[in-house]
């Protein structure tokens, strides 16, 4: 069982909403947790946010024979295929994180299908989607990407759409229109969900034995 106080975190969005920003700034933050690396079937962007993407920092880059493989072992906590790709979230991350002392949980970045798959194995974990300002400005995001043509573009924003009306599986939703007051907004779902009772329960029963009198 996972502890009351060790902290599962989702963050889910449509493509182009702002989500990789937003969790590295919420990683910052929160020195104690831990972003799980995801599988992925996708190649590695070459471009954007610290001059790419990095083998083992962003996710794992395998091919899909391997990812098919870890499958049928059941090595995944969940997977799903997105644009054409396969993702999925291993449950070595998760046994790592929690193993070690100085982790205080997990931040898992992955769509709606994945969420979906956690929560039915671990009912308290807390969902949080990202939601762009406006659609007309999602798509502009989206062409903003150098790596992308505009038949992926409009795939992509078709894809949001769908990915936007699954928003109510979440326990928050984020409008990321001004990214201090989304990033705010994120660090406050953290600070609230780390004081709520069931987290902190342990605590006021260590003080109440303590200052017991025999």
């Amino acid at each position: 069982m996972i502890a009351s106080d060790f902290l599962l975190l989702i963050l889910s969005s449509p493509s182009g909403a702002g989500k990789t920003t937003l969790t590295r700034r919420l990683l910052a933050a929160f020195p104690d947790l831990r972003f799980s690396v995801s599988h992925t079937t996708r190649k590695p962007r070459t471009t954007g946010q610290a001059g790419g993407e990095t083998d083992g920092r962003d996710y794992h880059f395998v091919d899909r024979g391997r990812f098919e493989a870890l499958v049928k072992q059941g090595a995944f906590m969940e997977w799903a295929e997105v644009h054409g790709n396969l993702y999925g979230t291993s449950l070595a991350e998760i046994d790592r994180a929690r193993a070690d002392p100085q982790c205080g949980g997990v931040l898992f970045d992955i769509d709606y299908q994945g969420a979906r798959q956690i929560r039915a194995k671990v009912p308290d974990v807390v969902g949080v989607f990202i939601l762009p300002p406006s659609m007309p400005e999602l798509l502009k995001r989206l062409r903003g990407r150098a790596s992308d043509d505009e038949e992926v573009v409009q795939k992509r924003f078709q894809v949001a759409m769908r990915e936007i009306e699954h928003y109510a599986l979440f326990d928050y939703v984020v409008v990321n229109d001004d990214l201090e007051q989304a990033s705010e907004a994120l660090c406050g779902i953290v600070r609230a969900e780390r004081a709520k009772r069931g987290r902190v329960a342990h605590v006021a029963e260590r003080l109440l034995r303590s200052g017991e009198t025999r």
